[in-house]
């Protein structure tokens, strides 16, 4: 089965076979689309942003402007969202895995979701109580700090350097760089020195060892800033956490205010 039998099959379409993202099924009011197996990982998985609008040779990608209405009718029409899995085909992954790109299968398989924008970016959520947030495990406690070398257990898993974290946390502090929060202030004694170590590209990503530096690769978040960090798929940056926090807070001000 082709992806457009797939799609047709569950009454939906689209304007171009060929450069189109989403789809829809105007009879039923849902809107369907393909969503990256690397991006599976996480229970709210991307499936739009900005920075999809432009190619990288720098020309407006053809299926940006469908998408942009398909999301716009299941946020203010009342349409739901269904997603399927595709492959991001290896050719053409990079570090960041980021699309649009090369489509190498697809599973021929739709799950209902909830939209969620997050900053500038469209998620597809599973069922709220039904989430998990996978946070990778910390950094553990060399003018070059090597990481990831890939070493064999019963799956593959990427090594950590503990000297890294002690760098980054000797630059940066045991402030949370999100929310500023510090355990050592609020907790007294037993919260001094601790805070979680994220890391900007995951070593998942990567899939080979390399040159940390811990100023640049690493930075200190407190647990409830990693966890929303790790909610999405990919993560989400730092900066976009922030403004999700300043938006929430102004919301709420706003609310007060009526």
């Amino acid at each position: 089965m082709t992806r457009k039998q797939f799609i047709e099959s569950l009454g939906a379409t689209c304007k171009n076979w060929n450069w189109s993202w989403s789809f829809i099924n105007e009879k039923e009011k849902f809107v369907i689309f393909g969503a990256w197996d690397i991006y599976d990982e996480g229970n709210m998985s991307l499936i739009l942003s900005p920075r999809w609008a432009i190619n990288k040779k720098g020309h407006k990608t053809k299926g940006y402007s469908q998408s942009l209405e398909h999301i716009r009718l299941v946020e203010e029409e009342g349409y739901k969202l269904k997603t399927f899995s595709m492959e991001y085909s290896e050719e053409n992954k990079d570090i960041d895995g980021v699309g649009p790109a090369k489509i190498g299968s697809f599973t021929p398989e739709i799950k209902k979701k909830e939209l969620v924008r997050v900053g500038e970016d469209w998620y597809a959520s599973d069922d709220q109580t039904t989430t998990r947030i996978r946070i990778p495990e910390e950094v553990p406690a060399q003018a070059q700090y090597i990481e990831g070398a890939r070493k064999e257990i019963t799956v593959n898993a990427y090594e950590r350097n503990g000297k890294g974290r002690v760098a980054c946390l000797t630059h940066y502090g045991y402030k949370c760089i999100v929310c500023d929060f510090d355990f050592g202030s609020v907790y007294g004694e037993i919260g001094q020195n601790y805070i979680h170590v994220h890391h900007l590209i995951p070593l998942s990503k990567i899939k080979k060892e390399y040159i940390l530096d811990p100023i640049t690769d690493l930075v200190p978040v407190c647990p409830n800033c990693h966890a929303m960090i790790h909610k999405t798929e990919p993560a989400l940056e730092i900066e976009a956490l922030k403004k999700q926090i300043l938006k929430n807070k102004a919301t709420k001000v706003s609310d007060v205010s009526e």
